[in-house]
């Protein structure tokens, strides 16, 4: 490869990849969802039974702070590993989606150092 045609690679990364970035989706956005409609229904499902009012975890996973993004969180419902699935007619798209905003607007648990006794103790050793 000389060194004009490398230079034209590279240039061409420039160009396209911006417009890679755009292409329109082939997929509908999922659907907004509404946190107050999610409590709701995190508590009609018991999905505190597992997971914890707080999110934090029990007997399930922990969902706070969650890892997936919507669509991830919304396709592990319709088809878990270790839970119940919530199939789109147990659960519509639009409540996956006010349960993924409910579990995204619980609290993180506060970093260690924090914690006046948990920090004390970190920095006793």
């Amino acid at each position: 490869m000389t060194a004009g045609s490398a230079f034209i690679a590279v240039a061409m990364v420039f160009i396209v990849s911006p417009l890679a970035r755009t292409a329109p989706s082939s997929q509908p956005p999922p659907p907004s969802g509404n946190a107050q409609n999610g409590k709701a229904l995190y508590l009609k499902y018991s999905c505190y039974a597992c997971h914890g009012y707080d999110g934090h975890g029990g007997a399930g996973a922990r969902l706070v702070p969650m890892r997936m993004n919507q669509g991830g969180f919304s396709a592990y419902l319709r088809n878990p590993r270790q839970m119940p699935p919530y199939t789109d007619k147990v659960l519509s798209d639009q409540q996956a989606a006010d349960l993924w905003a409910y579990v995204k607007s619980m609290p993180e648990s506060p970093a260690a150092s924090a914690i006046p006794l948990l920090s004390r103790i970190i920095n006793e050793r």
